[in-house]
């Protein structure tokens, strides 16, 4: 009975067999499908590069150029480098593969970049996601859907998968909520609408035990049932065999009691020779030397029997309810396969963002031909990139600054290297009218490299990935990249090497579209230079109306030409240094490059005599004019390239003091309130002090008053009270604070301040003066500072404070707290002069603490020299001895630059303000 289930269980998953399984939640099983065949998200999307419109007409040609082209670009090795940053094995097989999801429409692309910017914002706060636990379980859903039944250890990775997945969508939802500004929503989204199979996963659960892989005995009832009935029947088997193999080992009848199990029935290990000590028992087998039976005694056949029953019914039961897990996973196949699916493109977003960083990537924008504005210079151009680098060659050259710092190991590489093996960044510039770029220059310049970069920036754009390059790149979205580069000679298609090329320029004339991005390398060569022109030119021209953009190299001098001719063309070179007679790698715009074959030849050690029989030729067929047309174009664009570099350079040293100016300010800005904070804190504890003193002058005042009324007569008490009152008075005088109103009267006086002027401000607080720093007469208001904090306030709101009367346009005005000197040129203008705001940074502070008198001297006249004009500096002296302080006002007040001081104030104790002229 027991073998006729599990047969049948091994043919056909169970379909009844749920009414016996308990569970923790009610599972209604759906009509089983026809099994489907799973892949990876990768491969169901079906977001392969470059296809396009016009592949349906020839799919062939398209595939056949698309796995050429990605081989001609080094596609999989950007793949390979993108491998070893996923996370899970999906990722890592997808990306070996080259299944590299690539979007197959430009919002896709976006939504692929937005992930990626997403992700490296998420892996720069340094809290990167937990993928443990996700496995490829591709291959075990298919083999539940194609029928197999499926070991407790392949459901129990499923099950396992699919709820790592679910941790890795809560972790990334909580990281998301602490962030309001949906930085990581693109990463969110993916995850969003995703179905996690809570029920089948905690079935799963319930039902086997993952680190045991087993059954547990709560699957079913019947399971619990049957191994709760076989524990209870070996326990008396076992218990019967030990006692019967210890009296045998009393009798002599084996060396040591042994009870074992001999076909799948327990035994006892008695000898040859005193077989009749089991009487009625069965022989089970011998041991090897005939000398040892294994006999099965006849109390325990009965047992034995009930054993091998329960055994066959518990295995039945464990295929039951595997064979139900197995149906339920094949049932949610699709849920599996699209939440995996989900899960690799999310780990394929993190190792796209895990790469940018690794590359100092930036994200690309892509650009769109009709929508140029003047106020972005860029706009005018299809693709505009700066500075970008080969991402492969920048990894080769990192390998090679690491294995140089470990042979070196002072963690330094030497030139020669870094020279050698840096690869020279690119900018790279076509207008939007532009359709075909003619670059020439020498061999090994730099030109298939040039090209190959922009391929392969276009394939890595689509594909969501970050490029190592300057600032914002543009360019187009391409739907297919097309590329013929290299030698397609075959002996074993009778293909040589012109007609390798042709072929293959035949298939991309074929295919191409109007969003296409079309490379060609060395394009008519093989052939006569004359029909190699012919054929060229006719096919660029006819390109030119059928594509977006086309990159060809050449040493042809006469397609260079076609510019003059045709503005859909546009001409670059690759530089070449005619001193060091080595390429710079950098590309010239607009301009016409010299193949320089002589140069290099000898640069390699060529014979000298060949090469100056060569130049004769060269100059024969060269006319005059050309040359020096060529050579004056050279040199002015080198010169201008020179100009600008020196403009850019100087522009972002400034746009850096800019920057730290502008964070020091910024600083104090912010530390504002903490700084009114203390000083409202110091005037705290000193209003504290004055009133613990004032407490104290009273007690004693009392306390005299008390010892004269002791000590003198009626007739004296008079006076004393008099004088305890006038102590009282003058004490309440000394300490009361001095408030000021401002009435009608007094609003209407002729007060004219002016600057310098120390003035009592309505509202400022009783006995705190500010000072006149400028006057705007346009409104009959003026400009007050009180500390470093300036306001703007009307004339009737002040009152006069302290001004010297020996105030004139020649001499300098000492106030408590202010010395103020006038020029003669002030005299006339007045408060004309406007001096930079009062604010103080590293730029403008000169710091004398430390310092002896004659070196504090020095640095101060440096410092007021160096200073520029109607500038504020901050001369920071301490407190100390004074000494210093003395020097350095002595200079501040008689030198010629300084047109006025501000001596320290309760907000900047042991600084003085100068106003430099």
């Amino acid at each position: 009975m027991a073998t006729t289930t599990a047969s049948n269980l091994a043919l056909l998953l169970p379909s009844t067999l749920h009414s016996r399984v308990r569970l923790p939640t009610r599972l209604l099983r759906a009509p089983r499908a026809s099994p489907l065949r799973l892949s990876t998200a990768a491969a169901s999307s079906g977001s392969r590069t470059l296809t396009s419109p016009a592949s349906s007409e020839a799919p062939e040609a398209a595939e056949e150029l698309r796995l050429e082209t990605e081989s001609a670009l080094e596609w999989g090795g950007v793949c390979a480098r993108l491998a070893d940053f996923a996370a899970t094995a999906a990722g890592r097989a997808a990306c070996a593969e080259g299944r590299v999801p690539v979007g197959r429409s430009r919002e896709e692309s976006e939504r692929l970049l937005e992930q990626t910017a997403a992700a490296v914002a998420l892996l720069s706060s340094l809290t990167p996601l937990d993928f443990g636990g996700v496995g490829d379980v591709s291959a075990v859903v298919a083999a539940a859907a194609r029928g197999r039944l499926l070991a407790v250890r392949e459901i129990c990775g499923v099950g396992r998968s699919l709820r790592a997945a679910r941790g890795v969508f809560e972790q990334l939802n909580g990281l998301a909520e602490e962030m309001p500004d949906r930085r990581y929503s693109p990463l969110v989204d993916i995850l969003q609408d995703c179905d996690f199979l809570t029920e089948l996963v905690q079935m799963i659960e319930f039902c086997l035990d993952s680190n045991l892989s087993m059954v547990l005995d709560q699957a079913s009832d019947k399971l619990g049932t049957i191994r709760k009935e076989r524990r209870m029947n070996i326990d008396v088997l076992e218990s019967l065999l030990r006692d019967a193999s210890t009296k045998i080992f009393q009798a002599g009848g084996v060396d040591s009691p042994l009870v074992t199990k001999r076909r799948s029935r327990m035994c006892v290990g008695v000898k040859a020779s005193h077989k009749h000590l089991v009487p009625g028992g069965i022989v089970l087998s011998s041991s090897g030397s005939g000398a040892t039976y294994f006999m099965e005694p006849r109390d325990a056949v009965q047992l034995n029997n009930t054993e091998v029953k329960l055994a066959g019914d518990e295995r039945a039961e464990e295929l039951a309810v595997l064979g139900l897990l197995t149906s339920r996973i094949a049932d949610s196949r699709l849920k599996i396969r699209h939440l995996m699916g989900k899960i690799l493109e999310l780990d394929l977003a993190c190792a796209r963002g895990s790469y940018a960083l690794q590359i100092n990537g930036v994200r690309p924008a892509f650009s769109d031909r009709d929508n140029s504005t003047r106020l972005d210079p860029s706009s005018a151009c299809s693709v505009f990139i700066e500075g970008i680098q080969h991402p492969l060659l920048l990894e080769q050259f990192r390998g090679i600054v690491k294995e140089s710092d470990a042979e070196v190991g002072n963690g330094q590489l030497s030139d020669e290297v870094c020279v050698s093996a840096m690869p020279v960044p690119l900018d790279m510039r076509v207008k939007n009218d532009t359709r075909i770029v003619v670059i020439s220059g020498p061999n090994t310049g730099g030109k298939t490299a040039t090209m190959k970069t922009l391929g392969l920036a276009s394939l890595m754009s689509k594909a969501g990935m970050f490029f190592p390059a300057k600032g914002r790149p543009r360019l187009p979205w391409f739907d297919q990249v097309l590329a013929d580069i290299g030698d397609h000679q075959s002996l074993e298609n009778s293909l040589s090497t012109f007609s390798g090329n042709i072929s293959r320029l035949r298939k991309i004339v074929q295919v191409v579209s109007k969003d296409s991005l079309v490379l060609i390398d060395e394009i008519g060569s093989g052939t006569d230079p004359s029909e190699g022109v012919s054929l060229s030119t006719s096919i660029l021209k006819y390109l030119a109306s059928r594509l977006n953009l086309a990159i060809v190299t050449t040493h042809y001098a006469d397609l260079s030409r076609l510019k003059s001719v045709d503005d859909r063309f546009e001409n670059a070179a690759m530089e070449f240094c005619l001193e060091t007679l080595k390429p710079t790698y950098r590309i010239l715009w607009g301009s016409t490059g010299n193949s320089n074959a002589l140069s290099i030849a000898k640069s390699i050690g060529f014979d000298q005599k060949i090469l100056d029989r060569a130049q004769e030729w060269v100059e024969k067929l060269l006319p005059d004019k050309q040359k020096e047309r060529q050579g004056l174009l050279y040199d002015s664009l080198r010169d201008e390239r020179n100009l600008l570099e020196s403009q850019a350079n100087e522009a972002a040293s400034v746009l850096s003091d800019v920057e730290g100016l502008y964070n020091e300010i910024l600083s104090e800005a912010d530390d504002l309130g903490s700084r009114v904070a203390a000083l409202r804190a110091i005037e705290s504890q000193k209003v504290q002090q004055e009133l613990k003193f004032v407490k104290t002058q009273m007690d004693l005042i009392i306390k005299n008053f008390e010892v004269q009324l002791q000590n003198s007569k009626l007739e004296q008490y008079n006076s004393a009270m008099r004088k305890a009152e006038a102590a009282t008075a003058s004490l309440a005088a000394a300490h009361q604070p001095t408030e000021f109103t401002f009435s009608d009267d007094e609003n209407k006086s002729s007060y004219v301040p002016k600057i310098g002027d120390k003035v009592y401000v309505e509202g400022l607080g009783g006995g705190s003066t500010a000072t006149v720093v400028e006057i705007l007469s346009e409104d009959g208001s003026c400009i007050v500072q009180y500390g470093k904090i300036k306001a703007r306030t009307k004339n009737n709101k002040m009152k006069l404070a302290q001004r010297d009367a020996k105030e004139t346009s020649a001499s300098s005005v000492q106030r408590k707290g202010r010395t103020v000197k006038r020029s003669p040129a002030e005299a006339t203008q007045g408060a004309s002069i406007s001096f930079a705001p009062a604010v103080q940074t590293s730029k403008n502070t000169v710091d004398l603490r430390g310092l002896r008198v004659a070196e504090a001297s020095h640095e101060l006249q440096m410092a007021i020299d160096g200073c520029r004009s109607y500038q504020v500096l901050f001369v920071v002296h301490g407190m100390g001895t004074g000494a210093v302080k003395e020097c350095a006002l002595g200079i501040l007040r008689s030198h010629p630059r300084v047109a006025k001081i501000e001596d320290e104030s309760p907000l900047n104790y042991g600084c003085t303000v100068a106003y430099i002229e």
